[in-house]
Parts: C-alpha cells; structure tokens; sequence
C-alpha cells in the first residue's frame, strides 16, 4: 500500500477542500445524497475520473480518512483532483430536487464519449444517472410511457428504425448503465433515446396540474395538420387548391423532409407533383434510375414516418376524403383534388406496396384512391435494373 510523501502546495489545498467539503455533506441537508454512489455525479463528459471511487456510497468515501483514500491503488493526484471536485458537484445539488429512487453506478465506471450539444439544449455529455432519473420520472408521472420514442423524436434520421415503435416505457426502469450495456444499443441509439426523453422532460416538466385538463405532446407539424382537418370537417364545402396544398399537402411532405433521406424527398416530391406534374411508380423510378421493387421499398418507408409520427392520420384523412367526395355533386366548380388524391395514396396508402392485401379494409374511400396506383403494379427487377439503381445511389449517396 502506497504512503503519501511530503505534501505540496496542492495537496495541502486539496485535502482542506476535501475538508470543507466533508463538513458540508455530513450535515443534516445533505442526508439523503449520502446512499447513493458517487458515480451518480459522474457526467459523460468527465475526465481522469476516480473509477476506484465511482461504486462506493457518498457515506462510505466521507468516512474515510483523506490519507487512505489517496493511498488507494490507481488514485493518484490528478484524480484526487477530479476526486474533490465531484464533491463540490454533490454540494451543489439541492437535496429536494434529487429524485427518490436510487440509481445504480455503471459497472466499469466509464461514462460515454461525448458528441457535442444538439439544437434544444441537448448535451450528451451533461446527463449523470441523477438527471437521467429526473427524465424518466417525467415521461412516466406525466403518461408518456407508451408512447413509441420515434413520434416525439426530434427527427426520425437521427433514430435506428428498429426502435421507432419502441415505447418510453421499455427504458424509464434503465438506469443509463444498463441501457448502455444492452445488445445493439451503441452511442448512437442511446444518443436518440436520451434525446426523447429530453424532450418530453422539458415540456413536462413545466406544466402544472389541473383535474379537469390534460396535456398532449405531439410532433409540432402534426398538430397543424391535425387541426386544420378538424376545421376542415367542420365547415361546409370543399377548400381551394392552394389551402389544401399549404395547410395539408406540404406540411407532411415537411415532415417526410424533416424525418427522410434526401432520395425519399425527392420521391415525394416527385408522387405530389411538387416540380411538374405527378408521375407514376413507373416514371419515378426511370428519374431516379431505380428499379420499381426500390421505389416501392420507398414509398412504404414514407409510410412507415408518417404512420408512427401520425398513428391516428389514416382514419382522420380518409374521413376528409369521404367529406370532400360526398360535397363534390353540390360544387359548381370543384377544386383540382388530383394532388391531394395523390398525398394520401403517398402517406396513407390503401393496400401495402409491392405486396398483396389491403391496409385497412374499412376504409371507405380506397377503391378511388387506389385508381392513382393501377399502373404501378411491381415488375420482377432485371440485372440491368440492378446495377442502374446501383450506380444511383452511388450518386445520391455522394
């Protein structure tokens, strides 16, 4: 066992910090910090880290002497250092903001590299286990835990596909350890998840309470679009062209472009007639130089987007189609509805492309908006196909 030598300068200013420190969290303030791990300060972004230190409980490292503490194998100043300053973390956290279930420390001790701040105040690398249990609580006391994370993340681009259906509630009872430990869960998909949570935190977190009201948190395109179909439904007749474009039309294709990859943009664009006129799966795929059985690939992962970011959308579109269908006799001259024909057949299509059977069999308006696909039926890919579409998204991808 290692003895400390002749102190210095530096020493002497760290043990009296230690010191103070030490009165200052045995006193009676500071009696609930002391259960739990040091680790529980710890932050991502955190360098030359105590690893020794981060298992053992506040109470455990503040009944041991300074002396022996710098005496253990692996410690030396420099971690003192950090050491004493993860102390001054825990001085500063108010004790009736410190959530009332314990999170466990990490099993190697090691935080997660650090990707930088994003857009809305996220940083990765400023989430302890003691923020992470304060944003977990939130999504769970306020009833987002079944809500899947890809309806309220800031965008889908960012989110491993395989967890957009996954609910807040598959990781609210993971302390950041465990879900950093689990198969397939790499900086990145933990990343996306965090950023949820975030999120739904710092909306939650500032409401009230009211018995009689409640709060939801939807995608912020979404609810335009939802309100203006409810007004829609409402007021009698048929909206004009240009309404139906702006209010309906380009927000989800907003939202595609918000959530997608630059060639699912394009497809968009090109099924809504953006640029020209609307073209068929077959004149998509010549522009785009890729196969037919790609483009549907595509078009149901235009689907897949909105219907995760807009679970409820199919009926409330359909029931808007049905509206303006049974207005349509009593309109002297009825808007041009070829493109919004063609915006549900793109996000809510009547049957799934490329295969057989129907989405939804109780919807009433599919038969006339699956006219806008008869010609679209999937072709077997040839070799030629192939290596054009190859070639292709070679070209987007650079």
């Amino acid at each position: 066992m290692k003895t400390i030598k002749t102190a210095s300068v530096e020493q002497l200013q760290l043990i009296s910090r230690f010191e103070t420190l030490r009165r200052i969290l045995l006193g009676e303030p500071y009696a609930r910090h002391l259960e739990r791990p040091l680790a529980y300060w710890a932050l991502p972004a955190d360098r030359r880290l105590p690893l020794a230190f981060l298992g053992r409980t506040l109470q455990d490292l503040l009944d041991t002497p300074y002396s022996e503490l710098a005496a253990t194998p692996g410690i030396g100043q420099k971690k003192m250092r950090s050491f004493v300053k993860l102390l001054a973390r825990v001085a500063n956290t108010d004790a009736a903001e410190l959530p009332g279930d314990l999170a466990l420390p990490p099993e190697n001790g090691k935080p997660a590299a650090s990707q930088g701040p994003a857009a809305g105040g996220f940083d990765p690398a400023a989430i302890s286990e003691m923020v992470w249990v304060q944003w977990r609580r939130s999504a769970i006391e306020h009833g987002f835990g079944k809500e899947p994370l890809g309806r309220l993340a800031p965008s889908l681009k960012n989110m491993t596909r395989v967890i957009w259906t996954t609910p807040l509630e598959a990781y609210a009872d993971k302390t950041l350890a465990e879900i950093r430990a689990m198969k397939t869960h790499g900086e990145k998909r933990v990343r996306a998840i965090l950023e949820v949570f975030h999120g739904v935190h710092a909306v939650a977190s500032q409401m009230g309470r009211q018995e009689h009201l409640v709060v939801r948190i939807v995608p912020q395109l979404i609810d335009s679009v939802e309100t203006w179909i409810g007004r829609a439904l409402q007021r009698p007749g048929i909206p004009g062209e240009e309404e139906i474009f702006v209010s309906f039309v380009n927000v989800l294709l907003k939202q595609i472009r918000r959530d997608a990859s630059r060639q699912i943009v394009h497809l968009a664009e090109n099924r809504l007639g953006i640029h020209g006129p609307v073209t068929s799966v077959r004149q998509a795929a010549r522009g785009l130089c890729l196969t037919r059985a790609r483009i549907y690939q595509l078009l149901n992962e235009i689907n897949d987007i909105i219907t995760v970011r807009w679970p409820l959308g199919r009926r409330q579109v359909y029931e808007l189609h049905d509206k303006f269908q049974s207005e349509l006799e009593n309109v002297d001259q009825p808007p041009n509805l070829e493109q919004f024909h063609a915006a549900i057949e793109l996000f809510y299509p009547a049957s799934r492309r490329g295969t057989v059977g129907r989405v939804q069999s109780s919807v009433n308006a599919a038969s006339a908006v699956e006219s806008l696909g008869e010609e679209d039926e999937p072709e077997p890919t040839t070799a030629s196909e192939s290596s054009a579409e190859s070639t292709a998204n070679g070209l987007l991808a650079g």
